[in-house]
C-alpha cells in the first residue's frame, strides 16, 4: 500500500516544500547537465606568494587566492607547520591547530603589551553585548570563572598552608593524617 501526502497530514509542516513554486531549489533539479562535463571556467592566475601559507598535504599545489596577511609565527606558528604534515582526516591536524589558535591569543596578548598597548579583553570578547543581551549567561559565565579560579588557587596552594587553615577551622584532630 502506497502512502499518500493525507497520510502524513496530521504531522505539523509536512509537505511544506510540496510545492514547487514556493520550494527555493526546485529550479536545480532541471540542470542541463552542462557543468559535468568538465571545467567550464578559466583558472585564476596564481597569486604570488611573498611569504609562508600552509596548506593541505591533499592538495598538490596552492589555491589561485590564499589569505596571507598573518604568516605563522612563534610558538602557534611551529604547531600550525607541524599540523599540516597530517592529513584533514586526522586529530593530529585538527587538535594541534586548535590549541594554536588559544596559543596565538596568548602570544597576541604579549605582543600588545610589548608594544605598550593594554588590550581591551572585555570589549574584544564582546561582553558588552552579552551584559546587555544575555545577563544572565553572563552571570553564570563569570560565577564559573571564579568557581574554577578559587579551585585553582586552593589546589595550587602549599599544602601547609592548607593545613593551618584546616586546623583553625576546628575540624582537625591533632596526630590525626589525612
Amino acid at each position: 500500500m502506497k502512502k499518500t501526502a493525507e497520510d502524513f497530514a496530521h504531522i505539523p509542516g509536512w509537505g511544506i516544500d510540496a510545492d514547487p513554486r514556493n520550494e527555493p531549489t526546485y529550479p536545480n533539479r532541471h540542470r542541463t547537465g552542462e557543468e559535468h562535463d568538465g571545467r567550464s571556467w578559466v583558472r585564476p592566475t596564481q597569486q604570488s606568494l611573498d611569504r609562508e601559507v600552509l596548506h593541505s598535504i591533499e592538495r598538490p599545489d596552492y589555491t589561485a587566492v590564499v589569505g596571507n596577511s598573518v604568516p605563522p609565527s612563534g610558538l602557534s606558528g611551529m604547531i600550525r607547520r607541524a599540523a599540516f604534515h597530517y592529513s584533514e582526516n586526522d586529530y593530529r591536524h585538527w587538535l594541534p591547530l586548535l590549541v594554536a589558535d588559544k596559543i596565538n591569543v596568548v602570544e597576541g596578548i604579549i605582543d600588545d603589551l610589548a608594544h605598550g598597548t593594554v588590550p581591551n579583553i572585555w570589549a574584544e570578547k564582546g561582553y558588552n553585548a552579552q551584559w546587555k543581551h544575555d545577563r544572565s549567561g553572563m552571570l553564570v559565565k563569570l560565577a564559573t570563572a571564579a568557581a574554577v579560579t578559587a579551585g585553582l588557587v586552593y589546589w595550587l596552594a602549599p599544602k601547609n598552608d592548607r593545613s593551618h587553615r584546616y586546623a583553625a577551622s576546628g575540624n582537625y584532630k591533632s596526630g590525626s593524617k589525612r
